[in-house]
């Protein structure tokens, strides 16, 4: 799972997106919100943001577990495919492996308004090691195109189960279209 645990990972880390973590972003969304989810496995975040009243114009990933999301590696989307689509914003829960994470965030926060939601404790890092082995940019590099920070806390990723995970998470918006400094919203009582 993270940093803190002894269990084995699931293959493309696959964790899907219990409800509970979506609720804290609802209120940072317009209203309007017309948003893609590039990892969207077997679509729980697509059905709790739908929920929310957001609308969905294309669901992908790049092993489908559901026959309403379809086949496409995110990292090959341009900016011209999302116009098409009309989306306003990326949102997804993406693998957390560091140098994957750091070129998704570049490459969606480039394209659109992009809600991430990951382990909070990465703002804290540099990740110079992984910069330099991958080449992809640094935390530092990536915090100038972070708008804002909503706590979620500690997350139950595996449905029936009676521990949450051990991480602290939170959405991060990044967006290069705008700059400013970071807003950070604490966990909801």
């Amino acid at each position: 799972m993270g940093k803190h645990s002894n269990f084995k990972r699931r293959k493309l880390d696959i964790y899907d997106t219990p409800g509970a973590a979506v609720l804290p972003l609802f209120k940072h969304l317009p209203s309007h919100c017309r948003f893609w989810e590039p990892c969207a496995g077997q679509g729980d975040l697509v059905e709790h943001l739908q929920r929310g009243g957001f609308e969905c114009v294309v669901a992908s990933d790049i092993e489908p577990r559901d026959e309403r999301v379809f086949r496409l590696d995110a990292m090959s989307a341009t900016r011209e495919d999302l116009d098409t689509t009309g989306a306003s914003h990326i949102i997804t829960n993406p693998v957390w492996s560091r140098p994957l994470l750091h070129a998704m965030i570049e490459h969606f926060s480039l394209m659109r308004p992009t809600w991430l939601l990951f382990d909070a404790d990465w703002v804290h890092t540099t990740q110079d090691v992984v910069a330099r082995k991958y080449g992809v940019k640094t935390v530092p590099e990536l915090m100038k195109h972070c708008r804002k920070i909503v706590s979620v806390g500690r997350v139950r990723w595996i449905e029936g189960s009676k521990y949450s995970g051990k991480e602290n998470c939170a959405w991060h918006l990044f967006d290069q279209s705008s700059s400013g400094p970071v807003e950070f919203f604490g966990r909801a009582a």
